[in-house]
């Protein structure tokens, strides 16, 4: 695999600060974009392409997933550009670090001050996530380029090809609760997700870092379980440790949702 062309982002822009801090009624939402340090640019001339068919004998059906054009508005004079990768084998979950007491309403406003503070400066060229979701369970879609294609975002340093980013909305630190319906709609997305290429979500992927800037050096082969937290790929405590400590009882669910049974009779394979 091709090294990929990084940028390291230490900190928000003075410009990302100063369009986070204009949006009322949210306390400290400038630490919106400390979980997605480590920017990963995909290199150029990607242009769009669909993954190989596959027949998904374990699919699942797609969540409601609310469209960009729903919450960004007209705050974006053109498209950014799109980047499109090899098949989706993985998901890695992720928080915002923000606060939690949020109206689930307020959410639009939310991913838009989360989307200019990432875009300041021209630090990153769109959100980071692929996808979004509150504390309702709602599912916002979050880097263009389609919810069905294997977009390249720039949530995970080093792994954000052949991956998609979820980031739950808020602060999950060790001991603080995580809604049911935000783990139900993590589940079901990484269900439909992986689903789309017959992923089993109790399976380990495997992919290759882009860079030496991850926990592994470039070009280094690495094991992750399918649906798995930003910490996983990248020295960070992102998603919290509350959770983390979700995710295995999300991929069983998400499995379950894709029809499949208990036994594992597959799980000592990696997917390549």
């Amino acid at each position: 695999m091709r090294a990929l062309r990084e940028t390291v982002a230490g900190r928000l822009p003075r410009a990302g600060r100063a369009a986070l801090a204009g949006v009322p009624g949210l306390v400290a939402v400038g630490a919106l974009a400390l979980c997605a340090v480590g920017v990963e640019h995909a290199a150029e001339g990607g242009g769009p392409r669909r993954a190989a068919a596959v027949t998904a004998v374990h699919s699942a059906a797609r969540p409601p997933i609310v469209p960009r054009a729903e919450w960004l508005g007209d705050t974006r004079e053109t498209a950014p550009p799109v980047r499109y990768g090899g098949p989706v084998v993985a998901v890695f979950v992720h928080h915002t670090d923000s606060p939690n007491a949020y109206d689930c309403a307020d959410a639009p406003r939310i991913i838009r001050a989360l989307t200019a503070g990432q875009t300041g400066a021209r630090l990153f060229d769109d959100i980071g996530y692929n996808f979004l979701v509150d504390r309702c369970g709602t599912i916002y879609e979050g880097r263009a380029g389609g919810v069905d294609r294997p977009v390249v975002g720039a949530h995970t340093q080093g792994f954000n090809h052949r991956t998609a980013g979820v980031a739950a909305i808020g602060t999950f630190t060790a001991g603080v609760p995580v809604p049911e319906p935000m783990a139900e709609a993590i589940a079901a997305l990484a269900a439909w997700k992986l689903g789309l290429m017959d992923v089993d979500p109790r399976l380990r992927a495997q992919l290759v870092s882009s860079n030496s800037l991850s926990r592994f050096p470039v070009g280094t082969h690495a094991e992750f379980d399918a649906v798995a937290g930003h910490t996983d790929g990248y020295t960070t405590t992102c998603p919290g440790a509350a959770l983390r400590a979700r995710l295995p009882a999300i991929r069983e669910r998400a499995a379950q949702l894709q029809g499949r049974t208990k036994e594992r009779a597959q799980a000592a394979r990696p997917l390549r």
